[in-house]
């Protein structure tokens, strides 16, 4: 039968992220927002601020840990990219592996990657891994 899929409920910033709200006044009142955090790193990343990508990422990455041990997962099984409310981790997650390379921590790069992909493979190939 196989491991049961993960979805996480929704994430109440995402509607303010969606009006605008910029992502810094989210992640500052709502700070267990994984897309907030992810949201933030990929714009450090395309800013080239890497080592500021890392760790927004990784503090979205550990937000949606805990989201997910919350709704009942047990460290391995899909987190669907299909459903909207993963997504924040799943991005985090990406931007996190993209910002390892560049800071030289290749193996987080493919540990992060690897989680990806087994986690969800469409949401790799949406985040370009």
């Amino acid at each position: 039968m196989g491991i049961p899929e993960t979805l996480l409920p929704e994430d109440g910033a995402a509607a303010r992220l969606e009006q605008g709200v910029d992502p810094r006044e989210v992640a500052a009142t709502q700070p267990t927002s994984s897309l907030a955090w992810a949201k933030l790193a990929e714009h450090a990343l395309s800013e080239g601020d890497d080592l500021e990508a890392y760790a927004f990422a990784r503090t979205g990455y550990h937000r949606g840990l805990d989201s997910l041990r919350r709704s009942g997962w047990k460290g391995q099984g899909p987190i669907p990219w299909s459903h909207q409310p993963n997504r924040g981790f799943l991005r985090a997650l990406a931007v996190l592996a993209k910002a390892a390379g560049r800071i030289g921590e290749s193996d987080e790069e493919r540990r992060c990657a690897d989680f990806l992909r087994d986690s969800s493979a469409e949401a790799a190939r949406e985040l370009g891994l």
